[in-house]
């Protein structure tokens, strides 16, 4: 088993491909678009709720299985969910294979527009040249988590990475270092910058 922290936030992305799969035989709603959008690009925790109300515990601990995490351990506070980076990443590299084929732009929609106020982290690195899909996570402000998932295409491309941390000083904190971090990873990467965007 690898490290584990509670998910918060970014166990957003599972909830919004078990809904996509629930939903693969019908185009989606104006009422779950307006669920989905919030809870992806402004982490709306309401919506997330209701959500993960909606799909079920089953559909969530399947798609783990289905997506072969190790490591996550659902939680009825679904927040403290337990999972890895490494879970995580690779959820990430293989997300389009769980999303129903009608379902996939719109997925790649919600994570590629992050409200602007979101977009710290890896939301702040130079990726030009590639399309980013991300999700951050985090406690409340507080420091306790602070962490995010990411996909970067180019072309047939892709890399998939996920950084967590835990226990910062604070929230300002924690999003320096995600970003440190995300940049450090990714200098050298074919037209990635280092600079902040």
């Amino acid at each position: 088993m690898q490290q584990t922290a509670p998910a918060a936030s970014v166990f957003k992305v599972m909830l919004l491909v078990a809904y996509l799969r629930m939903r693969h035989d019908r185009r989606l709603s104006g009422g779950d678009r307006a669920l989905l959008a919030p809870m992806i690009r402004r982490s709306d925790s309401v919506a997330a709720t209701s959500v993960r109300d909606i799909v079920g515990v089953r559909r969530i601990e399947r798609l783990a299985r289905v997506a072969r995490m190790r490591d996550f351990r659902y939680a009825s506070i679904w927040g403290l969910s337990q999972t890895s980076p490494c879970d995580q990443a690779r959820f990430m590299y293989r997300l389009r294979r769980y999303i129903p084929g009608e379902h996939r732009r719109y997925a790649a929609h919600l994570l590629s527009r992050i409200v602007p106020s979101q977009r710290w982290g890896i939301g702040r690195v130079d990726t030009r040249g590639w399309r980013l899909y991300f999700k951050g996570g985090w406690g409340s402000g507080s420091g306790r988590v602070d962490h995010q998932v990411a996909l970067l295409k180019r072309g047939h491309e892709k890399l998939a990475l996920a950084v967590f941390t835990q226990f910062d000083p604070d929230h300002a904190y924690g999003k320096r270092t995600l970003r440190g971090v995300f940049a450090r990873l990714l200098r050298g990467l074919p037209g990635v910058r280092s600079g902040r965007r």
